[in-house]
C-alpha cells in the first residue's frame, strides 16, 4: 500500500508539472497572437501599395501595346496612301494589296470607336478607299480595253477539229452533210476554247472585280466587263465572216448565194458555241469568281446580241419558201442545233439567260417542223409532177434520178432524220418512220411514171419506159443504203415489174414481124407449118405467098429496127438482155422459116429481093439496136 501511494504522489507531482508547463506555453502563444496582429496591421499598407504599383504597370504595358497597334495601323494607313496616290498603273498588285489594308484599317478602327482618334482615321480611310475605287474603275475598263481584242480567224481555226479547219482536205463543204463516219468523228471531236484574255492577267482582273464588288459597283462593274467583250466577240464573229442580214434579206437571196451562206452559218454556229461562247463563259466565270449572280448576267449581255444575229439567220431560213431542194440543208441546221443544244443549255445556264436558252430551242424546233413539211410536200411534189416533155426514145426521166438521187442523200442523214421522226411521233407510239417515207416517195414516183408512160402512142416504147425506168430504180437501190431499209422483198417484187415490162415489150414489138415468120396459111393443110418448127417441107405452098411474107418480113424488120434504134436502154447490162431476148424468139423463127420456104424463091428472078438478110445478119443488125441513134438496115 506505501508503494502504491508513493506513486500516486509521482503521478500528481507530473500532472502538477505539466499543467504548469501547458500553462506557459498557452501564454507564449497568447503573446505571439497579439505580436502577429500588430504585424499585420502594420504590412497591411504596404501591400496595398505593391497592388496598386502592380496594376499600374499592367495598365501601362496595356496601354503602351495599344498604342504601338495604332501607331502601326497609322503606318499602314501612310504606305497604303503612297500606293493609292502613285495609281494603279506601276504596280497593280501593290495597288490592289494596299485596298485590301486600307479595308483591314477601316475594320479595326470601326470595332475600337472608343479611341479618340478613331473617328478621324475613319473618315481619312475612307476618303482613299473612295479615291482608289474611282482609279479602280479606270484601270479595269483599261485593262479591259487593252486585253479585249478580237479573235482572228486563223486562230479559232487552230482550236478546231482538224477535219473542220478550212485547209483540211476533210472538211465537208457548205450545206453538205458529212458521212456517218465522220459525223461520229465530229462528235468525239475534243474543242478547245481560245484563251480570250491572256491568262496572266486574269487574275488580276479577278482581283480589280472583287474589290468592286465588295465596294457594292456591281452595276458599274457588269457594264464595263459587258461593254469591252461584247464588242469584242462581235467584231470576232464579224471577222469570221457573220453578217448581220434581216430576214427579210436574206428571204430574197437568190439560192445558190443562199446555199452558201447556209453552209457558213453551220460553220459559225459550231465556232461560236464551242469556241468563242464557251470561252466568254469560262472567262466570265474566273473574272467574277466572287458572284454567281453576276456571271450570268454579264455573259447574257455579252453574247445576247451575237447569238440573236446567228439564230435570226436560222429562223429566216425556217420561214422561207419551202422547196425540195431546201430540205437537205434544212436538216444540216437541225442537225448542227440538235449538235449544240446541249452546250448551248451548259453554256446559257442561269435565270439571265433563260430567254437565249428558249430561243435557240426554238430555233431547232422551227428547222424541224419545215423539214417534216418540205417531206411532205416533196411526195406531193413527186406523185403530181405534171412534166409533159417526155423522152422520145423511151430513155429514164430526169424525175426518176432526181427522185433516186434525192432519196440518196436521204440516207445520209439516217440518225438526223430519226431524231426529227421523233419530234412529230404520235402519242399512240406510232409515227412515219424512214423507211415508211422513202416507200411512199418510190411508190409517188412509180405512180407517176405511170402517169407519164401513157403519154407514149406506141405501147412497145410504153413499156421499154417503164423498164427503164424501174430497172434504174432497182439498180440505185441495191447499190444504196435504202437496200437495207425497204428490204429484198420490194427489190424483188419491183425486179418482177421490170421483167413483165420486158416481156410486154417483146411480145407487143415483135409479134407481127412472129406471124410473118410462120407457116400458117402458106400449106394447102392449112397449119402444119408453126413458127419455128423444123423438118417440115414447103410443099403445096404458094410461091407468091411465100413471096409476100418474106416482103412483110422485110419491110416490118426494117421499120422495127429504124425505129428501135433510136430507143435508148441506158443501162449495158439489161441492153444486152434485152437484145438477146428479142434474138432468141426471133432468129430461130427465121432460120426455120428460111430452111423451110427458101427453096421455093432460090430459083425465081432476083432471089435476093426477098432474102434481104441473112440470119447472121438479122443478128448484127439486132446488136445495134436501143443505142438512142437512128441507123438504117
Amino acid at each position: 500500500m506505501e508503494s502504491l501511494a508513493q506513486r500516486a504522489a509521482l503521478l500528481r507531482e507530473s500532472l502538477q508539472k505539466s499543467q504548469q508547463v501547458t500553462d506557459a506555453v498557452v501564454y507564449i502563444l497568447g503573446s505571439f497572437d497579439s505580436r502577429l496582429s500588430a504585424l499585420d496591421s502594420a504590412m497591411r499598407p504596404i501591400q496595398a501599395r505593391t497592388h496598386a504599383v502592380r496594376t499600374a504597370h499592367e495598365n501601362i504595358d496595356r496601354t503602351l501595346r495599344s498604342a504601338d497597334v495604332i501607331l502601326t495601323q497609322f503606318d499602314r494607313t501612310r504606305e497604303a496612301e503612297r500606293e493609292i496616290q502613285k495609281g494603279p498603273h506601276e504596280n497593280l498588285q501593290g495597288f490592289l494589296d494596299a485596298v485590301d489594308r486600307l479595308r483591314s484599317i477601316e475594320r479595326f478602327f470601326s470595332s475600337n470607336r472608343s479611341y479618340r482618334s478613331s473617328d478621324g482615321v475613319l473618315n481619312h480611310v475612307n476618303a482613299l478607299l473612295s479615291k482608289a475605287l474611282v482609279k479602280m474603275e479606270g484601270e479595269f475598263q483599261n485593262q479591259l480595253s487593252q486585253r479585249s481584242k478580237p479573235m482572228e480567224p486563223d486562230r479559232l481555226f487552230d482550236c478546231l477539229p482538224s477535219t473542220l479547219r478550212p485547209s483540211s482536205e476533210s472538211q465537208p463543204e457548205g450545206g453538205k452533210n458529212p458521212s456517218s463516219e465522220n459525223q461520229q468523228n465530229l462528235e468525239a471531236a475534243v474543242y478547245s476554247p481560245p484563251a480570250l484574255i491572256e491568262p496572266k492577267f486574269v487574275p488580276l482582273l479577278s482581283k480589280l472585280a472583287q474589290q468592286l464588288v465588295q465596294a457594292g459597283c456591281q452595276q458599274q462593274c457588269s457594264e464595263i466587263y459587258s461593254e469591252a467583250r461584247a464588242s469584242a466577240l462581235e467584231s470576232s464573229l464579224k471577222n469570221l465572216g457573220v453578217e448581220k442580214l434581216s430576214k427579210d434579206e436574206v428571204q430574197k437571196m437568190p439560192w445558190e448565194i443562199l446555199e452558201s451562206k447556209i453552209g457558213n452559218w453551220i460553220h459559225f454556229m459550231r465556232i461560236a458555241v464551242k469556241l468563242l461562247f464557251a470561252g466568254e463563259r469560262q472567262l466570265c466565270d474566273q473574272v467574277f469568281e466572287c458572284s454567281q449572280s453576276l456571271r450570268d448576267k454579264c455573259f447574257a449581255a455579252i453574247t445576247k446580241n451575237s447569238l440573236a444575229t446567228l439564230l435570226s439567220f436560222g429562223e429566216a431560213i425556217a420561214m422561207s419558201k419551202r422547196s425540195p431542194e431546201k430540205l437537205f440543208v434544212l436538216l444540216d441546221m437541225y442537225e448542227i442545233m440538235c449538235e449544240l443544244q446541249t452546250e448551248i443549255d451548259t453554256i446559257f445556264v442561269g435565270e439571265s439567260c433563260s430567254q437565249m436558252r428558249d430561243s435557240a430551242l426554238s430555233l431547232t424546233k422551227c428547222l424541224a417542223q419545215t423539214a417534216q413539211k418540205t417531206f411532205s410536200d416533196f411526195e406531193e411534189a413527186v406523185e403530181k409532177d405534171a412534166t409533159k416533155n417526155i423522152h422520145t426514145d423511151g430513155t429514164v426521166h430526169p424525175l426518176t434520178s432526181y427522185v433516186i438521187n434525192y432519196v440518196k442523200f436521204l440516207f445520209d442523214y439516217q440518225s438526223t432524220l430519226k431524231q426529227l421522226f421523233q419530234e412529230f411521233k404520235k402519242e399512240d407510239g406510232t409515227g412515219s418512220e424512214l423507211a415508211a417515207v422513202t416507200m411512199k416517195i418510190m411508190q409517188a414516183l412509180q405512180n407517176n411514171l405511170d402517169a407519164k408512160a401513157k403519154q407514149y402512142k406506141d405501147p412497145a416504147l410504153m413499156h421499154i419506159f417503164l423498164m427503164n425506168n424501174i430497172h434504174y430504180i432497182v439498180k440505185s437501190v441495191r447499190r444504196s443504203e435504202a437496200k437495207d431499209l425497204l428490204g429484198d422483198d420490194w427489190i424483188q417484187r419491183h425486179r418482177r415489174i421490170v421483167q413483165q415490162n420486158a416481156n410486154q415489150y417483146r411480145r407487143i414489138a415483135w409479134s407481127k414481124v412472129l406471124q410473118c415468120l410462120s407457116g400458117q396459111g402458106l400449106t394447102s393443110s392449112g397449119g402444119s407449118g408453126q413458127v419455128g418448127s423444123e423438118g417440115g417441107n414447103s410443099s403445096g405452098a404458094s410461091r407468091a405467098a411465100v413471096k409476100e411474107r418474106f416482103r412483110s418480113f422485110n419491110v416490118l424488120f426494117e421499120e422495127i429496127y429504124q425505129k428501135q434504134c433510136s430507143w435508148s436502154v441506158p443501162d449495158t447490162e439489161l441492153r444486152e438482155s434485152l437484145r438477146l431476148a428479142v434474138a432468141e424468139i426471133l432468129l430461130p423463127a427465121y432460120r426455120s422459116f428460111i430452111k423451110r420456104f427458101g427453096p421455093l424463091i432460090e430459083n425465081s428472078k432476083a432471089p435476093g429481093k426477098y432474102v434481104k438478110h441473112t440470119p447472121e445478119q438479122v443478128e448484127l443488125l439486132l446488136g445495134n439496136l436501143f443505142e438512142g441513134k437512128q441507123e438504117r438496115a
